[in-house]
C-alpha cells in the first residue's frame, strides 16, 4: 500500500480503519492500475492463490459506483500488487505474495461491504476466462 494515499485511523478496533489522505496519490494509483494489473495479473496466473479477491478488488475498484474511500483503498493495495518494489520479492516461491496478499486481505475487510455480488460474479467469470485462455495457448 502506498503510505501517502491512505493512512491508518486512530482509534479504531484492530487498527483496520483507513482514511484518504492524498486525492492526487489515488489518481496516480488509479493510472498505475490501469496501466499495469493485466499483465502482472496474466504473467502469474499460477503463481497467486488470491486470484478471485485480487479481480473482485480490481472490479470494485473501478466501478463508478463504489464510493470514494473504498475506491481509494482498494487502488492504494492494487498498486502495491503491480508494483515491482515490493517487501517480499514477488519472484520469492512461496512467500513472494504473502505481503501482497496481506495487504489485499486488509483492503478488502477494511471495505467488504462495497465488494457487490455482481464484483465477485465478474472476478469468477474473468479467472474462468484467464485460465481458460491460458490452457488453449499451452495446448497449442
Amino acid at each position: 500500500m502506498t503510505a501517502s494515499s491512505v493512512s491508518p485511523s486512530l482509534g479504531r478496533s484492530l487498527g483496520t480503519a483507513l482514511t484518504v489522505s492524498d486525492p492526487d496519490r489515488v489518481e496516480r494509483d488509479e493510472r498505475l492500475v490501469r496501466r499495469r494489473f493485466w499483465q502482472k495479473l496474466r504473467a502469474n496466473l499460477h503463481r497467486v492463490p488470491f486470484l478471485e479477491e485480487l479481480l473482485a478488488a480490481y472490479f470494485c475498484a473501478t466501478d463508478p459506483a463504489t464510493p470514494y474511500r473504498a475506491k481509494a483503498i482498494l487502488l492504494a493495495a492494487l498498486a502495491y500488487f503491480v508494483l515491482p518494489v515490493d517487501a517480499v520479492p514477488d519472484w520469492l516461491l512461496i512467500a513472494g505474495f504473502t505481503d501482497d496478499a496481506a495487504v489485499l486481505a486488509a483492503a478488502v475487510q477494511t471495505v467488504r461491504t462495497n465488494l457487490t455480488p455482481g464484483h465477485w460474479l465478474r472476478a469468477k467469470q474473468t479467472l474462468r476466462a484467464e485460465k481458460g485462455s491460458e490452457e488453449m495457448e499451452s495446448t497449442a
